[in-house]
């Protein structure tokens, strides 16, 4: 297992709901990067509002990063 790195920038939800959210987006699997990379970006309707999660591969590491979509 690698390393990873959590960006919440949302205002809407907090750590545990990202958490949840990233789960998602790995079980998904690695299908973008000619499969090496999670999906680029994934949205997610909450409630009323709208949540995405972006991705990014870096050399030690996945990053995922959290934003309220407007």
């Amino acid at each position: 297992m690698g390393k990873l790195i959590i960006d919440n920038r949302s205002k809407l939800i907090n750590d545990i709901d990202c958490l949840t959210l990233i789960k998602s987006v790995m079980k998904g699997g690695r299908i973008s990067n000619n499969d090496k990379q999670y999906c680029y970006l994934t949205s997610f309707k909450l409630k009323n509002y709208r949540i995405a999660v972006a991705t990014d591969l870096n050399k030690n590491s996945d990053k995922f990063t959290i934003y309220d979509e407007k």
